[in-house]
């Protein structure tokens, strides 16, 4: 599998901590290898962001993505459960 990352996912990803950068490059990593490792706890968004998928970076950070192709995905924004939900 491949991903992309928007221009916002991007800008998300400078804002944090060098440590915070570390542990979302490595779970990237593993959803990469293996979408259905439960430390991701990947599920499907509602409301607004319906069609959308969040994996768990830390207890309150999340990252959302959204299939492009079967193999690709592109991940679209990256913050805390308030900051992306609200």
């Amino acid at each position: 599998m491949r991903y992309l990352t928007s221009k916002q996912f991007e800008k998300d990803f400078r804002k944090l901590t060098p440590t915070l950068r570390n542990k979302v490059l490595e779970r990237i990593e593993i959803f990469i290898t293996n979408q259905h490792d439960t430390r991701l706890r990947v599920h499907a968004l509602k409301g607004e962001w319906h069609g959308y998928y969040s994996i768990d970076i830390t207890g309150d950070i999340r990252a959302v993505h959204v299939y492009i192709e079967e193999e690709i995905v592109q991940f679209i924004a990256i913050g805390t459960h308030g900051q992306l939900y609200r």
